[in-house]
């Protein structure tokens, strides 16, 4: 029996309800011990209560709980001495901007429960500010509160030269968990979005894309909230004829006002799908995430449905959604949040939220199985296309590349150091 979500009885006796209910309520509750579903997590669920791996990382957190402070210290004195950096924008609610100096720029991530090896994150912090964010808590690595997570915003330091370094030393193209046949997976944008705002001024995640492009053989995926993405096409393009390139698109509502009430500074939904639009039509593998469902607020009947139509019209390969997971930082935002806003569902997510991250497992199971039926539906592929992904013995020629060429044509082919 779980101990954090109680039996019904004595303390939930059965209530009494009208006669003509819902066939499934709008939240059901369920006192299962909640265990995630590992094909239905992407990597905007992942998340973790200050816990610890044999080498923890900010950007894949791992899934038991443990608490380990010492693992703060060294990213928090970093962080205290972060310098301001200079900003070109005028407006009062900006967020302040910090240069952080790293050691990485290539992160490693050790969990079973996640499809890649590694992590780019060119920022720390998000501005989008969405309500629901799991990232929140590494924030809490540098001793600043969850909730400053879009008001403080950190941005690292010589990313290009770092990943050039990390590439070599660090990435191989014969993955352990694929028996030593593809290249390790690189996934950028699993803890901070990044084409946020800050990208406009300080390009870290131009520069990281334009090290990738100068690589062949690699496999790469992108997860944004931002049509800004579109910018980059020519690097995209680059990167996709020389290794396994995937990008993912969120979008959790088509309905605007909500989309701004959830995703404050995020852009809007129709901007989104329109930068999916373009990114197919460039002739790139783009699918639609529609992470996290929300329970009670866009997981009516129809919505979810919708927001595949809409994917499936701007050319999307795939389509995924998983269930709302709130890590205690992301709690201490969001639960506020549904009590101001949607006051009626703030008792049911105090029952399900308030002491665990997942909502129970009944719920979730009744997603999957709603998200599998919308594949079905609109004939969208099970999980993001991975492309051909050389062994490390085929991919040692790499090819040259001029970041200020028009449209980022490929040069001569010629022997590069290094893999």
């Amino acid at each position: 029996m779980s101990p954090v979500l109680p039996p019904p009885a004595p303390r939930f006796p059965v209530r009494r309800r009208p006669a003509r209910r819902p066939a499934t309520p709008l939240l059901p509750f369920c006192p299962a011990e909640p265990k995630p579903e590992a094909a239905a997590l992407d990597p905007g669920e992942v998340g973790r209560h200050k816990v610890s791996l044999k080498r923890p990382t900010a950007d894949c957190p791992p899934p038991q709980v443990q608490t380990s402070p010492a693992s703060l210290v060294g990213i928090a004195r970093l962080a205290a001495k972060a310098p301001a950096a200079e900003t070109k924008r005028k407006s009062a609610g900006k967020p302040e901007y910090f240069f952080l100096p790293v050691k990485s720029i290539l992160n490693r991530c050790e969990s079973e429960r996640v499809p890649f090896e590694w992590t780019i994150n060119p920022y720390r912090g998000c501005e989008f500010a969405c309500k629901y964010c799991y990232a929140r808590y590494t924030h809490e690595y540098m001793e600043i509160d969850g909730r400053e997570f879009e008001r403080k915003i950190f941005v690292k330091q010589n990313a290009a030269a770092l990943l050039a370094r990390d590439v070599v030393n660090k990435y191989s193209h014969a993955s352990k968990a694929s028996g030593y046949t593809r290249a390790e997976h690189i996934a950028i944008g699993t803890a901070t979005d990044p084409y946020q705002p800050a990208e406009r001024e300080y390009g870290v995640t131009r520069a990281c894309l334009e090290e990738l492009a100068r690589r062949e053989g690699l496999s790469v995926s992108i997860i944004t909230k931002s049509n800004q993405i579109v910018r980059d096409l020519d690097i995209l393009k680059v990167i996709a004829a020389k290794s396994a390139l995937s990008i993912n698109v969120t979008v959790t509502t088509l309905k605007p006002r909500l989309a701004r009430l959830l995703e404050p500074r995020a852009p809007r939904p129709d901007l989104r799908l329109a930068a999916v639009k373009e990114l197919h039509d460039g002739g790139l593998h783009v699918g639609v995430s529609a992470s996290p469902l929300i329970p009670g607020i866009t997981d009516g009947e129809g919505e979810l449905e919708g927001v595949a139509a809409a994917a499936k019209q701007a050319g999307a390969e795939w389509f995924f959604s998983g269930v709302l997971f709130l890590m205690p930082a992301s709690a201490r935002e969001f639960l506020p949040f549904v009590e101001a806003k949607f006051p009626k569902l703030a008792k049911q997510y105090r029952e399900w939220y308030a002491k665990n991250g997942y909502a129970p497992e009944t719920y979730r199971q009744q997603v999957s199985e709603r998200v599998l039926q919308i594949r079905r539906k609109f004939g969208f592929a099970s999980r993001p296309w991975e492309g051909d992904r050389p062994t490390f013995a085929q991919a040692q020629l790499a090819l040259g590349w001029d970041a200020s060429a028009v449209g980022g044509e490929l040069q001569t082919m010629r022997p590069r150091a290094g893999r």
